[in-house]
């Protein structure tokens, strides 16, 4: 009687194994047959610069970058002490088509308004990933450019903005020549021109204005200034207007009752300066410039006004420029209809210097993942920024694109006391190059 329960027993254990074996069987092949999950079969952004900077050929990448801070100073002391006051960035474009050339980039180029181009390899390679610095400065021809090192700084007018920015493409450049990391895609490597003030990113809006460029750079990481504590996610758009008011002009006495451009155009400007903006998006307007008038005792023959801009939408920029334009036509109504039709005739014209889109990155944009994960790869506390840099050009075409800092430290932008403190710079170089290598793609 026992033995046959213990029979018993082992024949139910027996099939009740065998059917969870079968169970677990068609449970893996169901498992097997599904499509995978594209959220686990991707590797993490994380993991992948981990991995990429566990290639012997980064930590070569690395040491170079480390060793060659004399060698940067003196590309960075160099290029600045080259003038490029906006639309005179010919020198400076010369130099750097140099330097490319030198280096073995491939198809070096310099386009007709002064950008300069270099492929990494030969092959096109499409589509490629871009990396850019602007070449031109705020200051103007004429301007002393005399450079000076104290210690780790740097000084010099345009020495950060953006003599760093170049100085870290070409540190790119050469690296990237001289290791033997094999990338899946081509770098297209630019030193761009009208960047700054009245070059309206004219430099960067004619690259991208050709359908080659445009279609063939899948996304553009711009090097602009110091700095690792940034990145751009958000394009700040602005619109600049020249507003000028014309008449006869004469003497304060004999002519008094002529109609005055200056008392117009203060008119037009104060009516304005009363203008509610929203805080969020932030909306701003600046009447930067008013120039006109010869004497005190002269009624002007003109007056000018330049405005600008600036909102993080691109509809509320628009309602701020209709309401600047509506200003002013009020303004201008209030002459008198002779001298408005007839003779001596007032006019008013309003002209746009400048126009820089407002955009936005999404936010799993992939090259917003990469900076990242850089960052936190690198221990790096950098926080998304509102600005409007050559970035907004791509990202207005929906182009993926963020402007960073080339590492370091800087201060006194714009003035003649501007520097750049060279220390921590190779931590903003090893940002730079990861994330090109991420973009890339790459291998050993």
């Amino acid at each position: 009687m026992f033995y046959r329960a213990v029979r018993q027993w082992a024949a139910f254990l027996f099939v009740d194994l065998a059917g969870r074996c079968a169970g677990y069987i068609v449970f893996v092949q169901e498992m097997a047959s599904r499509p995978p999950n594209p959220d686990t079969s991707r590797t993490s952004p994380l993991r992948e610069i981990a991995r990429i900077a566990e290639m012997r050929g980064v930590h070569a990448a690395f040491l170079y970058l480390h060793n060659q801070e004399m060698e940067f100073r003196r590309w960075q002391r160099e290029v600045t002490e080259i003038p490029a006051p906006p639309f005179g960035e010919a020198a400076r474009s010369e130099w750097l088509r140099q330097r490319f050339a030198a280096l073995a980039l491939e198809d070096v180029r310099v386009d007709e308004l002064g950008n300069v181009m270099g492929l990494l390899y030969r092959e096109s390679r499409s589509p490629l990933i871009g990396v850019s610095a602007h070449l031109d400065t705020v200051f103007s021809q004429g301007t002393a450019l005399k450079t000076r090192d104290q210690a780790t700084r740097l000084y010099g007018p345009g020495i950060s903005d953006n003599a760093a920015g170049v100085t870290a493409l070409l540190a790119m450049a050469t690296v990237l020549k001289q290791t033997q990391l094999k990338l899946a895609t081509n770098i297209v490597f630019i030193g761009n021109v009208g960047e700054e003030g009245e070059g309206n990113l004219r430099g960067m809006r004619h690259l991208f204005s050709s359908p080659y460029w445009r279609k063939a750079i899948q996304s553009l990481l711009v090097i602009d200034g110091a700095g690792t504590d940034t990145y751009v996610n958000q394009a700040l758009g602005s619109r600049r207007f020249e507003i000028t008011f014309r008449g006869p002009g004469g003497h304060s006495w004999s002519d008094f009752g002529i109609p005055n451009p200056i008392v117009l155009l203060s008119r037009a400007m104060a009516r304005f300066s009363e203008v509610h903006t929203p805080e969020s998006p932030r909306t701003t307007f600046n009447v930067g410039v008013i120039s006109g008038g010869t004497s005190v005792n002269s009624i002007p023959e003109s007056a000018t006004a330049r405005v600008d801009l600036r909102s993080a939408s691109r509809e509320e920029l628009q309602k701020l420029e209709d309401r600047l334009r509506e200003c002013v036509a009020e303004a201008w109504r209030e002459v008198p209809l002779a001298h408005r039709a007839g003779e001596p005739r007032v006019t008013l014209a309003i002209e746009s210097i400048g126009d820089r889109p407002a955009a936005e990155l999404p936010p799993d944009a992939r090259i917003l993942q990469i900076v990242r994960a850089v960052d936190k790869h690198l221990r790096i506390e950098a926080f998304p920024r509102l600005a409007s840099t050559d970035a907004n050009i791509p990202l207005s075409l929906g182009i993926e694109a963020t402007a960073i800092g080339a590492g370091g430290d800087g201060g006194g932008a714009h003035t003649l006391r501007e520097w750049f403190d060279c220390a921590n710079r190779d931590l903003g170089l090893k940002r730079i190059l990861l994330i090109l290598l991420a973009l890339t793609g790459v291998h050993e």
